[in-house]
């Protein structure tokens, strides 16, 4: 049975291998050949867990009635290994949304009752598979929930393998330039590359007026030029970054507070992600926008709470609350 949950209106459709293999699909045992041989089954996986089906499509709604499909758990105790399946097919490192998803969806299976580790396994050449992350029933603020330690994040083009960008300041700090992100926006010149588990360019702007609308950026115009930016080849250009890089923006709001938008790397505009908002968070810390303590990211769907941990001009750790409930 697929269940579909929530997190800050980020929409991921969780469901197991074995239930996947009575639909027809050829998924392996083990989360580590599943991901080998994604391409022989996450299209069809995609089309059958993740389509509208009987429901009527919404207005203005996007091709699929959620951001992703979660695959797991491949075994009856933790750690717990999953895939995160992008509605193009391909294959995600990390989603902050995604894991909290997950988290709930196991303790709603009783599966998941104490802190433990989830492992997400994809096919990037770049980084090392399984991703893994550490899962922390908790409250904060009077909601249930769950943090997410996302460990040390890191900076600079290197870190998702941009190509051809230029260095530009801001307060002080290295940034970069990414011509293909400004040509669309004057204000969109000031960017900065962290990887966060996976891959992040969040572009700094000083005016609310220069964060795309979720709706203006489903245009065909506008969503095409960021999918050539945003999605790795064939799908979109690969520029800067070979294997396609997810899209932020951010504005300060006041003292630790922060307002984003998103373009997810193989799918497009969404209400929230939760590594998104944490790299957010990262990008203007390093700006000299937010101290480190707790900082609240601001998105479409929701709000998420992200906790920075730094030691003089040292970024040593990000963390992501989140909560998430069944969608009925």
């Amino acid at each position: 049975m697929t269940l579909f949950y929530d997190a800050r209106g980020n929409i991921y459709a969780v469901v197991s291998p074995a239930f996947l293999r009575t639909r027809g699909m050829d998924v392996p045992d083990s989360a580590a050949q599943a991901a080998a041989a994604r391409k022989g089954w996450t299209a069809a996986a995609i089309a059958s867990e993740c389509g509208w089906g009987a429901s009527p499509k919404p207005a203005h709604a996007k091709a699929h009635r959620c951001d992703g499909l979660l695959v797991g758990p491949f075994q009856a105790d933790p750690p717990f290994d999953l895939l995160i399946v992008n509605t193009d097919g391909s294959l995600a490192e990390r989603s902050g949304n995604g894991l909290t998803i997950f988290a709930q969806a196991l303790t709603d299976q009783g599966l998941m009752t104490q802190a433990c580790e989830l492992r997400v396994h994809h096919d990037k050449s770049d980084v090392p598979t399984p991703t893994a992350t550490r899962i922390e029933p908790a409250v904060h603020e009077q909601k249930a929930g769950f943090w997410l330690a996302l460990g040390l994040p890191e900076f600079g083009p290197s870190a998702v393998g941009a190509q051809g960008v230029e260095s530009t300041l801001l307060n002080g700090a290295e940034m970069s330039h990414v011509s293909e992100l400004s040509a669309l926006n004057a204000q969109w010149a000031r960017s900065q590359f962290v990887r966060v588990g996976n891959p992040h360019c969040v572009t700094l702007v000083e005016q609310a007026s220069g964060l795309p609308d979720n709706l203006q950026m489903q245009q065909p115009g506008l969503f095409q030029a960021l999918k050539a930016i945003a999605f790795a080849p064939p799908a979109g250009g690969g520029q800067p970054c070979a294997a396609g890089v997810n899209l932020q923006w951010v504005v300060r709001e006041s003292a630790n507070r922060l307002v984003a938008r998103v373009f997810e790397r193989g799918e497009g505009p969404t209400a929230s992600s939760g590594t998104s908002a944490s790299a957010v968070a990262c990008a203007a810390w390093r700006a000299g926008w937010v101290r480190s303590g707790d900082v609240t990211v601001v998105m479409p769907g929701g709000t998420a709470p992200v906790r920075l941990q730094a030691k003089a001009e040292t970024l040593l750790s990000v963390s992501l609350f989140g909560t998430a409930r069944v969608q009925t």
